[in-house]
């Protein structure tokens, strides 16, 4: 029993580790209540389940936010929030590209919900390891930081001023292309199965396809990695702790995916959002750099200044838009 004990209280990238395993606990009751109970049978998820499903998990992250007050400090949780904030934000560009995989590939939305929920496991470990990486690489070479920081002004400069937004030619993609080339893959979609095994003409056994459904999930999982480029640097800018770094982000993506349907639906109105994002991560990206001027930015400031920019930019856009019809704002 005194081993258990000092093997929990046993610090784990500078947190106990009973705090991380109590994490993982949590969110695997998050995914086993989503598929095993809430969404056992597959169906389409309209606005209000979706609206109401990203009410629960962004509920359990705001107290999962006040368990780390308690644990760690007011520094800690406002740290959590401010990341969760940033990455939720950040990623939102995603939907566009996930609703574009699923219309390349024609996913019905009974199925969309199937293929973003075990997306979500491969975003468990795929964080973990650029955040192990980036947490090694900012605790061995403080310069770093400051690359962190020059990137993300880089990035939110450079989107401040793009006037045209760039949409991939996924039939051109590298890894689809790769993938066609060298696994078996299924032309029509078997109802929600990844894999599935068929005789071909001629063959005198079965064999293994993927599916079209297989690969959508590759390339999201694919998209999300890309994204992650930008907004793991944006949370590193703003804590270097990992565990608040790791909690925040999956808290912010297991939100994001619940609310995909919902957004998918909207984001034609968000017309201003992205200089609002811009603006985000040059403010970010600047506290690096005045950092050594004067100081380090209070974490409630930085919470309340990026909640204030996203803020902004949304509620400008939902003004803006609110009289314009809805195929005139996908032309944009």
């Amino acid at each position: 029993m005194n081993d258990l004990l000092a093997f929990l209280g046993t610090p784990l990238l500078g947190t106990a580790t009973w705090l991380w395993l109590s994490f993982f606990v949590i969110v695997f009751s998050l995914l086993v209540l989503d598929l095993g109970v809430l969404h056992r049978n597959e169906h389409e998820i309209e606005m209000r389940e979706s609206l109401l499903l990203y009410s629960g998990y962004f509920s359990v992250g705001l107290l999962f936010g006040v368990w780390v007050w308690h644990q760690l400090g007011a520094q800690s949780a406002l740290e959590f929030y401010t990341g969760l904030l940033v990455e939720q934000s950040l990623s939102m560009d995603n939907v566009f590209v996930m609703a574009m995989i699923f219309g390349f590939f024609g996913v019905p939305r009974r199925y969309q919900h199937r293929v973003l929920f075990w997306g979500i496991l491969g975003v468990v470990v795929l964080r973990a390891l650029m955040i192990g990486l980036g947490t090694a690489l900012v605790q061995q070479f403080d310069w770093v930081l400051y690359l962190f920081g020059a990137f993300l002004l880089f990035t939110g400069i450079k989107m401040l001023f793009a006037h045209q937004e760039h949409h991939p030619d996924l039939a051109q993609n590298p890894l689809l292309r790769f993938l066609r080339r060298h696994v078996r893959v299924t032309e029509e979609l078997h109802e929600g199965h990844f894999f599935v095994r068929k005789r071909p003409e001629g063959a005198s056994h079965h064999l293994l396809y993927a599916t079209p459904l297989f690969l959508a999930l590759l390339l999201i999982e694919l998209a999300d990695l890309v994204f992650a480029v930008d907004s793991v640097p944006a949370v590193f800018a703003i804590t270097q702790d990992p565990f608040i770094v790791y909690t925040s982000n999956i808290f912010a993506i297991l939100g994001l995916r619940s609310l995909y349907f919902a957004l998918a639906a909207l984001m034609h109105r968000f017309i201003y959002l992205k200089y609002a994002l811009a603006l985000v991560l040059i403010f970010i990206g600047g506290k690096i750099f005045l950092h050594g001027l004067i100081g380090k930015i209070p974490a409630l400031l930085s919470l309340g200044v990026t909640f204030g920019l996203l803020a902004g930019g949304v509620l400008l856009s939902l003004l803006k838009t609110r009289d314009r019809p809805e195929d005139q704002e996908t032309k944009r």
